[in-house]
């Protein structure tokens, strides 16, 4: 693993891979939030086991979206949003579209979140929750300002940890039949709301207005496949080791790369395939197990979380198998997932934002720091999740819902196909002749980007409208 300067590591080989595993776990970690553990339980309870498929073919497909645009990380040591800068057609046009589709997605989720997070701290501690959102919001924003989240990290981490193998081991003692599993999985069925959630005030009659959330944010949405080149970076792999965040690619570097170089790179990006995949598989199991949960518990009960008390509500699926204790167990990990995740927000948006601006007007970097950027979208964000928090404080499930759409959805089928014009048009053009045959993709990457722009384009165009 020895570098020289301005070389590509020899990357690891066979099971020394996992040793690198890493950013595919941050992936995973963020994105057990709000979607898993409220979205994917609540459409469990409300529609059943035969709505299973509808998570899993979102995870799927956006680990095909996340992996594939690492690898172009991989192979040219720059993240998404410089890959956005490289489009063809009008220059930067891709990025505009970005900075004002995601800061609306960002204030949107990192309000709902912030509600979220309250209503389950709310649920330990009786203090008004509107109150309550806006001290999460200046906690986040005062941990982004100072960057000190190693500690928090490991608390969070570990508190989260606890909820997920709760889940699971109650999935397991509540899992239904393998012909009723296998039907969810692959029966692609759309079954009716029931009579019960529609009486119960809860749910309304269109059922798109609970599928399309979920398809939106499980495996996160459009800004965690970005956050995931940056932490593909921020790991160093490949070709990220020689570049790093921040910076566009060393193009006269790249069409002068050799083929020993170029082979190094083929072997890091068995690296990102290996560490993307334990991200998708953490991530559709534990999703799987939310869904089964609420299915075989809240779903008896016919209860629907939602609302204000959606906390103690959720918090129904350890009270059934461990009590008070058990309930206020979810409740104290449901509280560390949410500002966790809310925290995740507060730093990736700013982040998102802040790179934006930089391919936009590359002049500004020399008179603002980067992190001078960050920190004043920190600070809009935070106002704007004030005035949401005052506004619509009482719904999170509302705002979680709306938020899932905006960002995971509408932009994403442009990203698939983003991505592909990247990985098949743009860094052809960036490689020299050697490396292009070498770091050459497989077709499969295609297929797989071609059927997410496909899938989540349809449900953009033609569900998301209906829903309305």
């Amino acid at each position: 693993m020895e570098k020289v300067a301005g070389s590509v590591k020899t990357p690891p080989r066979g099971i020394a891979i996992l040793a690198l595993v890493g950013p595919g776990l941050v992936w995973a970690g963020e994105y057990i939030g709000s979607g898993e553990v409220i979205l994917c339980t609540r459409l469990g309870a409300i529609m059943g086991i035969a709505i299973l498929w509808v998570p899993v073919v979102a995870i799927f497909l956006k680990y095909v979206i996340g992996m594939a645009g690492a690898r172009y990380t991989v192979c040219t040591g720059e993240g998404m949003i410089d890959m956005f800068g490289r489009m063809p057609g009008p220059k930067n046009w891709v990025v505009w579209i970005v900075l004002f589709g995601q800061f609306s997605a960002g204030a949107v989720s990192i309000g709902g979140l912030s509600t979220a997070a309250a209503a389950f701290i709310h649920s330990l501690i009786p203090v008004n929750q509107m109150v309550l959102g806006w001290i999460v919001s200046i906690f986040c924003v005062s941990v982004v300002w100072s960057g000190s989240f190693a500690p928090l990290k490991y608390i969070a981490s570990s508190l989260v940890l606890v909820m997920v193998v709760g889940v699971i081991y109650v999935a397991v003692r509540v899992v239904p039949g393998s012909e009723q599993l296998l039907l969810g999985l692959f029966g692609f069925r759309i079954p009716e709301i029931p009579a019960w959630a529609i009486e119960s005030g809860a749910v309304g009659t269109n059922v798109w207005a609970e599928i399309l959330p979920v398809l939106g944010w499980a495996a996160g949405g459009f800004a965690s496949q970005v956050w995931y080149s940056y932490w593909i970076l921020e790991s160093g792999f490949g070709q990220a080791a020689v570049g790093g965040f921040g910076k566009r690619a060393d193009v006269k570097s790249l069409r002068e790369m050799t083929a020993e170089t170029a082979e190094k790179l083929k072997g890091w990006c068995h690296v990102v395939y290996a560490d993307a995949t334990t991200a998708l598989v953490v991530g559709t199991l534990v999703t799987v197990c939310f869904m089964i949960a609420g299915v075989s518990v809240l779903g008896k009960m016919q209860l629907a979380p939602s609302g204000p008390e959606v906390a103690i509500q959720l918090s129904e699926l350890f009270a059934r198998f461990w009590g008070k204790f058990g309930a206020v167990m979810f409740l104290i990990a449901g509280s560390a997932a949410m500002v966790s995740t809310n925290l995740c927000q507060f730093a990736g948006w700013p982040r998102i934002m802040a790179d934006c601006l930089r391919v936009l007007f590359p002049s500004s970097e020399q008179k603002l720091k980067p992190q001078r950027v960050r920190r004043i979208f920190v600070l809009i964000f935070l106002v704007s999740n004030i005035l949401i928090i005052n506004t619509f404080g009482f719904n999170p499930v509302g705002l979680i819902k709306v938020g899932a759409i905006l960002d995971g959805l509408l932009l994403t089928p442009l990203q698939a196909v983003i991505v592909a014009v990247a990985l098949y048009v743009v860094m052809p053009r960036l490689l020299s002749r050697e490396a292009r045959k070498i770091l050459k993709p497989s077709l499969l990457f295609a297929l797989g980007l071609a059927v997410s722009a496909i899938v989540f384009g349809y449900f953009a165009l033609v569900k998301i409208p209906s829903m309305l």
